[in-house]
Formats: C-alpha cells, sequence, structure tokens
C-alpha cells in the first residue's frame, strides 16, 4: 500500500477562553478541531467541505503548521511535523505551501509582486537556474499574468489576477502538497472557472497533491477526488467523490446535499429539501455524544450519550453514524457523468464584463455548467 503523503491522526485545535477582570483565568475551551483524521495520496485532491464555523480553515492552518495543534499528529512525507518549532518547520515549507481566502489581504501592498512571488526563494536561500527573476517571471506566465507586469503592485491588479498571483507563490519551491483555503470564494463565477482550470492543469503538469477546503459542494465535486464533510470540529463522513454525492449515508451530509440550489426547475421540483431545525452549537460546549444530535432527523437516544467512530462502511466510504442512511432520501445532489467546466480561456479578462458574458450557460449542461446559470 502506497504511503500517504499527509497523515493526520486525531488533530485536535483547542483554544482557551479566559475570564475577563486582573487575574484572567481559563474558564473553557473552543473545541474548533476536536480529533479529525484524514490522509492525501500524492496527486490527488481531497475537498474539505461543511458549514461555515466548523473548523476547516482552522484545520488547513494547524495541518499547516500555522497554528500549534493542541493534539493529534501531522505527518508530511514520512516525517512527524506536528511538535516542530518555527525554525525546524522552515525546510518542510517546501514540501506544503498554502493558498489563502483572501487575495486582497494576502498579498503585501506594500511589495511589488516580482518580490512577493520571489520572497520563498529568499527565505529558503534557493538559487534558480537563471536567477529569481527569470524564475518568477516564468511563474507570473504558467499562471496567466504578464511578466512584464513583474514592478506592478497589488492594487493595480483584479481579485482574480491577485489570487494567481497567490497561487504562483505557494508553487515557487514546487510544493508536493498545497492547502487551498477556499481559493475562489472571494471570486466571480466565471473567474472561479478560471482559477480551477487552472489549479487543475498545476496538479495535472506537478503532480501536487491538494487539501481543498471550501463550502461550495458545486465547486469541491468539480476538483476532488475525495471528500470529507466536517461538522463541529469533527468528520463526518469520508467517500469518493461519486460515491459521496450518489449515495450519502450521514444525515448531515443529506441535508447539505439538499440545500445546494439547482437551477433546472424539474430537477429541483424533485429533491427533497431537509431543514435542519436550531442553530450550529457553540464549539466551547458541544453536545454530548454525537455533534450533530441535536440538529439530526434521525436522532435516536443512543446518539445523545455515545460518539460514533468515523467506521469503514464500504471500501473507502467511511462514516461516523450510529444510524447511517443507506436508502435514497431523493436529496442526491448530483449524478450523473463526471463534471465539466465550460472552456475558459487561461488569459481571459478578469473584468466585469468577461464575467458577465462567460457566466452565460445553458441549463441543459453538465453540473458545472448549471450551477452558474
Amino acid at each position: 500500500m502506497t504511503t500517504p503523503l499527509l497523515q493526520v491522526e486525531d488533530l485536535k485545535m483547542h483554544f482557551p477562553v479566559k475570564s475577563r477582570g486582573l487575574f484572567r483565568r481559563v474558564v473553557g475551551q473552543v473545541r474548533a478541531v476536536d480529533g479529525i483524521t484524514l490522509h492525501i495520496n500524492s496527486g490527488e485532491t481531497l475537498g474539505l467541505v461543511g458549514e461555515s464555523g466548523c473548523g476547516k480553515s482552522t484545520a488547513g492552518r494547524s495541518i499547516m503548521r500555522l497554528l500549534s495543534p493542541t493534539g493529534g499528529k501531522v505527518i508530511l512525507d514520512g516525517v512527524d511535523i506536528t511538535n516542530l518549532s518555527r525554525r525546524e518547520m522552515v525546510p518542510h515549507r517546501r514540501t506544503a505551501q498554502m493558498i489563502f481566502q483572501d487575495p486582497y489581504s494576502a498579498l503585501n501592498p506594500r511589495h511589488t509582486v516580482g518580490s512577493i512571488i520571489g520572497a520563498p526563494f529568499i527565505v529558503q536561500k534557493v538559487k534558480p537556474v537563471g536567477g529569481v527573476r527569470k524564475e518568477v517571471q516564468e511563474l507570473m506566465a504558467r499562471v496567466g499574468l504578464n511578466p512584464e507586469h513583474y514592478n506592478r503592485y497589488p492594487n493595480e491588479f483584479s481579485g482574480g489576477q491577485r489570487q494567481r498571483i497567490g497561487i504562483a507563490r505557494a508553487l515557487a519551491l514546487k510544493p508536493k502538497l498545497i492547502v487551498c483555503d477556499e481559493p475562489v470564494s472571494a471570486l466571480d463565477v466565471s473567474i472561479q472557472a478560471q482559477v480551477i482550470n487552472l489549479l487543475q492543469d498545476l496538479q495535472q503538469d506537478f503532480g501536487l497533491a491538494y487539501l481543498f477546503v471550501a463550502h461550495d459542494l458545486s465547486v469541491v465535486r468539480q476538483i476532488s477526488h475525495r471528500i470529507s464533510v466536517m461538522y463541529l470540529g469533527h468528520i463526518m463522513e469520508t467517500a469518493s467523490r461519486d460515491v459521496l454525492y450518489s449515495a450519502p449515508q450521514h444525515p448531515y451530509t443529506h441535508a447539505l446535499m439538499s440545500a445546494v440550489p439547482v437551477p433546472n426547475p424539474q430537477l429541483a421540483g424533485k429533491r427533497e429539501r431537509i431543514m435542519l431545525q436550531g442553530d450550529l452549537p457553540s464549539p466551547i460546549n458541544p453536545p454530548k455524544g454525537c455533534v450533530f444530535n441535536t440538529r439530526c432527523f434521525a436522532a435516536q437516544e443512543r446518539c445523545r450519550v455515545e460518539v460514533p467512530e468515523l467506521i469503514e462502511v464500504t471500501p473507502g466510504h467511511q462514516v461516523a453514524c450510529h444510524f447511517p442512511i443507506t436508502e435514497s432520501l431523493g436529496t442526491t445532489l448530483i449524478t450523473g457523468p463526471d463534471p465539466g467546466l465550460t472552456e475558459q480561456p487561461d488569459n481571459a479578462p478578469d473584468s466585469p464584463n468577461a464575467a458577465a458574458t462567460n457566466a452565460v450557460f445553458e441549463a441543459g449542461a453538465e453540473p458545472w455548467a448549471q450551477r452558474q446559470s
């Protein structure tokens, strides 16, 4: 069996809650990530989905050691990096890089694009053949930017172009793994398609592995090979893309699938909408037993007292539920052939007019196009 590029075991990230006053005591813990286990193989994309506040981004930052985990293990390319110091982590940054959610705040406005993309070479003391400037300009061209804009500043670029700058910076050291923290959520729909196409092309060219954090299930289906569903700091279900979207078993996954709008009125009328009751519980005081039991339509007494383990129900399909749903509830989001993106040239302009033009899709097109119509 092939050794995974990334192995995460029982990862926990808790933040202390302190009392007010002169003597600030720790009175609780925010259990942002509370014992997740996952793995990613070389060249594979694992999608991590869930509603806002479930701990997806915190999990990604903990895996990258931008946050120091409270517990568990993070094994990257055969090396346990869980307890490494900041200095000890420096050489391992070549193996894993990150693309951040906000392309506006992720770039230093005082630095030129050339210095931003070239910074990893300086930090890691890497001297590319031909010099840093030549390598940076080649990276800019590869991600669809004009190399002649080497000396421009971030404020001179659109949102989509800024995200391409972030992608180029992440590629600089030729990593094996890139953690993508909602890289397209701040972009227009047509620009999302261009960036997703670019990420897929780069994966094929360089054999990259992605941890793709997002809350848009249609985007995740397009780019992922396997998908993990997260709720209140826990993994609820993990399966291959096709299995998860056609035959989910966890009640929470069914609810997520039913919440995604379908632009085809005929298909939408055949799907059942599951309305979850109540709000997302506080991670400071999560429910006892299964953390989803307070909102679950299939919860029973056992769910309120016993924490379900993430067990494999079929090969490659793991579910953390005492009573998994094996029959169809009419909530399946997508069935049929694999999705495909509408053709978007890499050098397409990132402008409102281009976005308006490129966002015109036929209702009968493939799933990605359906989502954008």
